[in-house]
């Protein structure tokens, strides 16, 4: 078996200057850019909107497809990606989880690339890393999420640290990038 290295939305967007940034989204960049070299098995997800998105509602209008809100920060290495996970797709998609991705099933692909064990980064740690740890788990993969590699929206502190206390919770192992020993 083997291990994968997810990237939730890191997009555009998320980044400072983005339709819905998180203060600091570019720091992670860095981060994960190293983390790319650990793994042999690097997918991520993509939030892909359309323009008349019901998530609109609650959220500003952020990550439409083929804007380039939706793209990745150019310093993200996006040729180490084995895989893009779409979601948010639909009018009536809120796709906070990339296991609700539409273009391709996420639990299907890791397992058909005999990954059991999911490292985790990306934007947010309170909304979408959040729900993706929560989902990996319920399908039964063991995850890590890499804090130095997340970043949140932190409308308050206390929301981005109970983030991860609720991933801890529900099982998941939360890490430094400098602890990773794969």
């Amino acid at each position: 078996m083997s291990s994968a290295l997810l990237i939730v939305d890191v997009q555009n967007d998320f980044c400072p200057g983005g339709a819905l940034p998180t203060p600091q989204g570019d720091k992670v960049v860095p981060v994960i850019n190293k983390l790319m070299e650990k793994f042999t098995l690097v997918i991520a997800s993509r939030d892909w909107h359309p323009e008349n998105s019901n998530h609109f509602k609650i959220w500003s209008a952020h990550c439409v497809r083929e804007t380039y809100g939706a793209d990745f920060p150019g310093e993200l290495h996006t040729d180490k990606l084995d895989e893009i996970f779409m979601k948010g797709t639909g009018t009536m998609d809120d796709g906070y989880s990339a296991f609700e991705a539409t273009n391709k099933n996420l639990a299907e692909y890791l397992t058909e690339n005999r990954a059991d064990e999911l490292y985790v980064t990306g934007l947010t740690a309170e909304y979408c890393v959040k729900s993706t740890v929560l989902d990996a788990l319920k399908s039964g993969f063991k995850t890590y999420v890499i804090k130095d590699a997340v970043e949140g929206i932190r409308r308050s502190e206390d929301d981005f640290e109970k983030a991860f206390e609720d991933m801890k919770e529900a099982g998941a192992v939360v890490l430094s990038s400098d602890e990773l020993t794969i």
